[in-house]
């Protein structure tokens, strides 16, 4: 290690590497190459790292992955040159607010292979991020900040707890690609239709019974699905019953139809009514007639090639979801959406 140090400080070389060295920990003459911008420590044994790392004020990329490091070491908070991250297989149980705050420069974050339950609110600060990968967690939750990560580019949360996708992350559009395989999720949130660069989705080995709304127009180049439990059209008969929409829903309606030329009294007087507004923001538009409407009536399912959505080749069908506002507009003749009924087993 010694003579990798001397032949850096002498050199002035911007790049150290120290990988797979037995370390325990970095030794104190790394300090002294205040020129590197990149040091490579991974497969070591190193459980910390002193405040002696700051006088590395050009370091850009820092790779610490299987290391024995319990938590992310507090002095990177205050490293805001760093721009690549890795700090995969460790054995790390919590990401610091006030550490991933200060980390505001970083491109590349890899926190793979740990025992993460959670990503702290803080990490919408990470505003430059594009790569996040959280592979092999424990994550039970994602936070709705990321949605502030709007140059977000790729997202890895595979083999993790997660039973849902914050509506957020479809704010970063520029994502191409999202991997979420082997979680609980048990539905996609609705928005997806924004991502229109998603080349590639990741959602094998959920819980999915059918995909959301839009997701026949995403332009996916890749799709994986397998192992989840998709509703399949098998035809039943269906027990429909007579439509009492509430007031709130008949107001809303109403609300939406006038608010929608953009003209009317109602479009210019919503702003004074942020609660309402924001209510409104949750409306759908039925899949047939297409009027507006705040709450799913009917939900509905119609069965889409894979060879129609983006450049897939896949011969595959798939259900996508679709929400109409009646029944009445279900029993218009000629559409190929179908209600989705549950099964209702018996006791033994």
């Amino acid at each position: 290690m010694a003579v990798s140090a001397f032949r850096a400080l002498c050199g002035k070389s911007t790049s150290l590497n120290l990988s797979s060295r037995k370390m325990k920990e970095v030794p104190e003459c790394v300090y002294t190459l205040t020129k590197l911008s990149a040091l490579l420590l991974n497969n070591n044994t190193i459980t910390a790292l002193p405040v002696q790392l700051l006088a590395l004020q050009h370091l850009t990329e820092l790779n610490l992955g299987n290391n024995a490091l319990t938590e992310v070491p507090a002095v990177l908070g205050h490293v805001q040159s760093l721009k690549k991250l890795y700090l995969f297989s460790n054995h790390i149980t919590a990401v610091p607010p006030d550490v991933i705050g200060g980390l505001q420069n970083l491109i590349v974050l890899n926190l793979n292979h740990n025992h993460i339950q959670r990503l702290p609110p803080e990490i919408k600060s990470l505003r430059k991020l594009q790569h996040l990968s959280v592979l092999d967690n424990q994550l039970e939750d994602v936070p709705e900040d990321l949605g502030h990560l709007t140059e977000l580019r790729e997202i890895n949360l595979t083999s993790n707890r997660l039973t849902r996708l914050p509506k957020q992350l479809y704010q970063c559009k520029g994502l191409t690609k999202i991997h979420a395989a082997r979680n609980r999720l048990s539905s996609l949130p609705e928005g997806i239709g924004k991502l229109k660069q998603l080349a590639v989705l990741d959602v094998a080995g959920n819980k999915l019974s059918m995909f959301p709304t839009e997701f026949h127009l995403l332009p996916l180049r890749e799709l994986y699905c397998e192992g989840n439990s998709f509703v399949r059209r098998e035809p039943t008969s269906s027990v429909q019953k007579a439509e009492v929409l509430t007031l709130k829903e008949l107001a809303a309606r109403l609300v939406l139809r006038e608010d929608r030329g953009g003209v009317s009294l109602v479009h210019r007087m919503l702003p004074r009514y942020p609660g309402l507004r924001s209510m409104l923001l949750e409306a759908s538009r039925c899949a047939l007639c297409p009027g507006p409407f705040l709450t799913t009536w009917l939900e509905c399912v119609h069965f889409v090639s894979l060879r129609k959505v983006g450049k897939l080749r896949s011969p595959l069908t798939v259900p996508v979801r679709a929400r109409l506002c009646s029944y009445a507009c279900f029993n218009v003749k000629g559409h190929s959406y179908y209600a989705v009924a549950t099964r209702h087993v018996e006791p033994n």
